[in-house]
């Protein structure tokens, strides 16, 4: 095994981390208490090829690997998490499926606009009623005689729902055949019948704007449709897998700058004429957090190792992004924990970043599939059993 970074791998985590700390990082609390959508500075990602970091040249992108991805999504997540989430969709959620199922056309009119950083992305297969359970979806879409589709329900927590331009949009097509009815459309939120709810109010990742959409006799062309007719499922799933790694790199990023800054404090922090960092039980915490941190940093980056092999022709990577995913996601959860303890007052103060931490990485433990989902995936992968 060779633990080193290509020169490219480095330049493009270089360049993410140069832009997440002179343009992220300073306005994220802003971003945090406004709620504000924080498109100045998803323009300058998209220019830099941050917006479509595996996406090949010719449709806009930087034509990176997904250890690459990894790279530059934690040293954004680092300068923050609500910026990491919005790179994360576009990437992960909206690029990869249209690459991997799309027709010629729709990469060079979807990805391009999206990899670029001229438009935003989104992708939506969560409804209020079907969340984990995504073969229980109520939004039909009703083909009809000359080809095209009447699409008509609700989606919600669709992530950049309020500011995308294009969206995957899941629906039924025929509810008869379970998961293999579901079908995969390309939506432009400019044309009639689309329709969006409110922003919605979350504890964490608030700069990342969340909404409910809802279709009313929205038409969809025949060449509108991603994939074949009745592949949706299949589609969401791939994406999900992509997805699982980029919000495991979230998480990272999270985790890392909770961890920096708890070791600068500890180091600065004096109590009974000592610096806390001498103390046994904050030592405890800090190997702790630094053993988390590590391994699933490990983990993360075998994910996407995987990932770049399957492409090659490889083995699926399904279980190394839950396993990647599960790890990091509650090593964040934990170690921002952490960090708000041994910052005690200051660290649930909003003066310093720690309580945003904290609540930020809450959304990793849920979003692209729950804890308990990745166990779940994790387990019948392993077992084989249903």
């Amino acid at each position: 095994m060779d633990f080193r970074f290509t020169e490219e791998q480095l330049m493009i985590q270089d360049v993410a981390r140069r832009i997440a700390q002179e343009k992220i990082a300073p306005s994220a609390e802003h971003h945090d208490q406004t709620g504000e959508f924080p498109l100045a500075n998803i323009r300058t990602l998209g220019e830099n090829g941050l917006m479509g970091i595996e996406v090949p040249a010719e449709y806009g992108g930087a034509g990176m690997d997904p250890i690459s991805y990894v790279l530059a999504m934690i040293e954004i997540a680092a300068g923050d998490a609500a910026h990491s989430t919005i790179v994360s969709v576009n990437n992960s959620l909206f690029c990869n499926g249209i690459l991997k199922f799309g027709t010629e056309a729709q990469k060079q009119l979807y990805v391009r606009a999206i990899a670029e950083g001229r438009e935003i992305g989104a992708f939506a297969l969560t409804e209020p009623q079907s969340g984990s359970d995504a073969t229980a979806m109520r939004c039909k879409a009703v083909k009809q005689a000359d080809g095209t589709f009447i699409v008509n329900g609700k989606k919600s927590w669709i992530t950049s729902g309020p500011v995308a331009k294009y969206i995957v949009l899941f629906a039924m097509t025929d509810a008869d055949k379970g998961a293999r009815g579901i079908t995969a459309f390309m939506i432009d939120t400019a044309k009639p019948g689309f329709h969006r709810g409110k922003t919605e109010p979350k504890l964490g990742i608030r700069a990342s704007a969340t909404c409910e959409i809802e279709f009313a006799d929205y038409v969809v062309q025949p060449d509108e449709v991603l994939g074949q007719e009745g592949e949706g499922f299949k589609i969401a799933m791939s994406v999900l897998d992509a997805g699982r790694i980029g919000i495991a790199s979230q998480a990272l990023g999270i985790a890392r700058a909770a961890y920096e800054k708890t070791i600068e404090y500890v180091k600065e922090r004096k109590a009974f004429g000592a610096p806390i960092g001498t103390f046994q039980m904050t030592q405890a915490k800090i190997a702790d957090m630094k053993c988390k941190l590590d391994a699933a940093t490990l983990l993360t980056l075998r994910a996407a190792w995987q990932k770049g092999e399957f492409e090659k022709g490889g083995a699926k990577f399904s279980n190394e992004a839950a396993i990647a995913k599960l790890t990091a996601s509650e090593a964040a959860m934990w170690i921002t924990h952490q960090a708000v303890q041994i910052h005690g007052g200051m660290g649930y103060s909003k003066e310093m970043p720690l309580e945003r931490y904290f609540r930020d990485a809450k959304i990793t433990e849920i979003y692209e599939g729950t804890s308990e989902i990745q166990r779940l995936v994790i387990a019948r992968n392993e077992t084989g059993l249903r």
